[in-house]
């Protein structure tokens, strides 16, 4: 009786991890990241939401590429949160008060100073 109960309780964790894996999304998003400074500010700023596991900058291709729990966000959100740090995230322009905080280095070519 005993091993069925830690058998069961067994199963039972390790179904839900296999189903907690399972609502992990990889997203690729076309960004405005120019630099290291923007590689940077997108791994500190998305790093702080706990759905997101994994952020990966490609600055030669402009894409920022993010391993997220989709039971806990969307990836609207994702898109959003890089939005507010400054960011075009796809669809989503950067957010204007956050674009004017950033460094010049992390500005279009055509609005640094």
């Amino acid at each position: 009786m005993r091993k069925t109960i830690v058998f069961a309780l067994f199963a039972v964790i390790l179904l839900s991890i296999n189903l907690k894996a399972d609502d992990i999304k990889t997203a690729v998003i076309k960004s405005s990241v120019w630099c290291e400074h923007c590689d940077a500010t997108v791994h500190k700023g998305l790093k702080k939401l706990p759905a997101i596991k994994e952020v990966k900058v490609d600055l030669d291709k402009k894409e920022i590429t993010v391993k997220y729990d989709a039971g806990k966000t969307s990836l609207e959100k994702v898109r959003t949160a890089i939005s507010k740090l400054g960011y075009d995230a796809d669809d989503i322009p950067a957010d204007r008060a956050a674009y004017r905080k950033l460094p010049n280095c992390c500005k279009n070519p055509e609005d640094r100073k």
